[in-house]
């Protein structure tokens, strides 16, 4: 799915848009007991309250692609006798009024669910009558293309307020607030099928992860028995480990700059072009730039081994996983300094002396501790 497809779907989820007629889930406890079931109708609550159970459901599909919305994808073995994607269709197609294939959803969940204390897990079914778009983009909402039945999980922790005084303008009165039990913003979740080029395509779902550095292991393989995919900031991590342990001591600050600059520049270039399809990189990428870096050969081989041992064989990356595209960051033991993307030519590393210097060109608007300096000229 890309950014567009992905936004269609979150406005369904809007008071004035949505279609959802009902929202099934249950209440569970820190010990994994459910306390409390619910098949909630929307027309029963009022807007305020239906607006809100919307928006909690709406943010299961916010994020970033490729860092908080991840690809889930079925093989052709799982579509066509698996279990888990066989119970996934069956919510599917009874809109959520399976109570035997909903029950065995919730206790699937639970058993995977790894969060502390109460939370909830809310399920929504949709069917959308895609509006017909003609070739020039062009949106017919007279024409439907096709209707895209789907299901929507949210796993929301329950939080419980801290007491506290509050003002009662009308009465012109302090009151205290008793402690109560809110829900918070979903941790996890998934649209299951995937909307693919504004179709169905049931050999995909869309994981949903609040923290990009979590994705939810347990939870992906009892619902979906599948590898959870990497987290992003896994991603980097390995990648920053990749690079400094196969160049070794060609690993200079020139080599990293031109790397982080040559991602940094096809994200911009990405973005400035519009394309819709999510912009991914291969270890080719990196290969070129180190190759033009002038890094040995075995170098790059060694790099390419372990790019395959870490993602995959042929494994491609969002870039946005793997770099800073605010800033290029130099840290010593005792300083760190964060230079603005694309000005990492300020900075230059220099043997002086026998004593390793990274110099940072400073030409005004020096500040130490928020108070201006002045550099003056050098003295002899």
């Amino acid at each position: 799915m890309n950014e567009k497809e992905i936004a269609e779907l979150r406005r369904r989820f809007r008071a004035e848009k949505s279609q959802i007629t009902h929202v099934c889930g249950c209440y569970v406890n820190e010990n994994r007991e459910i306390i409390s079931r619910f098949d909630q109708s929307l027309a029963l609550m009022s807007q305020e309250e239906s607006g809100k159970l919307l928006e909690i459901l709406r943010k299961t599909l916010s994020g970033t692609l490729e860092k908080n919305l991840l690809n889930i994808a079925f093989d052709t073995r799982q579509v066509a006798e698996g279990e888990e994607h066989r119970l996934l269709m069956d919510l599917r197609r009874s809109e959520l009024r399976d109570e035997t294939a909903v029950e065995a959803f919730f206790q699937r969940a639970i058993a995977s669910v790894d969060m502390e204390g109460n939370y909830l897990i809310l399920l929504a079914s949709d069917a959308y009558d895609v509006p017909y778009r003609s070739k020039d983009g062009e949106r017919q909402d007279d024409a439907s293309s096709e209707a895209f039945s789907y299901i929507l999980c949210s796993v929301c922790p329950v939080k419980q307020t801290k007491e506290a005084l509050s003002y009662f303008v009308h009465e012109r009165q302090f009151r205290a607030l008793a402690a109560d039990w809110v829900v918070s913003a979903p941790e996890t979740g998934f649209l299951f099928p995937a909307f693919d080029e504004r179709s169905t395509n049931l050999y995909n779902a869309l994981l949903y992860t609040r923290d990009a550095a979590q994705t939810h292991e347990q939870f992906v393989n009892a619902v979906f028995l599948a590898a959870a995919p990497m987290p992003a900031a896994v991603q980097r991590e390995t990648f920053q480990s990749i690079l400094g342990d196969t160049l070794s001591e060609d690993c200079s600050y020139q080599v990293v700059q031109a790397v982080h600059d040559r991602l940094c520049s096809m994200i911009e270039e990405h973005k400035a072009n519009h394309v819709e399809e999510p912009l991914t990189v291969s270890k080719g990428t990196v290969r070129q730039v180190l190759q033009n870096c002038g890094v040995p050969a075995d170098r790059v081989g060694a790099f390419e081994t372990q790019y395959d041992g870490a993602y995959g064989e042929s494994a491609d990356l969002s870039p946005k996983n793997l770099v800073d595209t605010k800033q290029l960051e130099v840290r010593t033991p005792d300083v760190s300094i964060r230079v603005s993307s694309g000005r990492g030519d300020l900075v230059e590393t220099r043997m002086i002396d026998g004593a390793r210097y990274i110099l940072i060109r400073a030409e005004e608007g020096v500040e130490v501790n928020g108070v201006p300096v002045h550099i003056g000229a050098e003295t002899v």
